[in-house]
């Protein structure tokens, strides 16, 4: 999975450079959000821009590292989100967990960084 993982702040932001993101590449994405979690890294911000396809895997994924972040106190975001991805986010009932944010300066803000 091509993905990039920068610090801004308070903030670790995770850049998805996929315009799909599916089960066979979850692996390193979810590995990637537990590294920082195991770094202390609190607040995090997952930015989707460039992704235009989740499948139902990658919902759950997502879930699992919401709760994860959650666990050890933090904070996960996502910027960037597609209208058909924000569907399903919708469809699923995930966005009334992680907050959704169409840009990446508001969802920062939103953390307060």
């Amino acid at each position: 999975m091509n993905l990039t993982t920068e610090q801004q702040g308070a903030v670790a932001i995770v850049r998805v450079a996929e315009t799909r993101v599916m089960y066979p590449m979850l692996g390193e994405f979810s590995d990637a959000i537990s590294a920082l979690v195991a770094a202390g890294r609190r607040n995090i911000l997952i930015d989707l821009a460039p992704v235009t396809y989740v499948d139902s895997a990658t919902i759950g994924c997502l879930m699992d590292c919401y709760r994860q972040v959650r666990g050890a106190a933090g904070q996960l975001k996502l910027s960037g989100v597609q209208k058909r991805v924000e569907t399903m986010l919708t469809m699923t009932g995930a966005q009334n967990f992680i907050q959704i944010y169409s840009d990446e300066p508001t969802a920062l803000a939103s953390f307060g960084a």
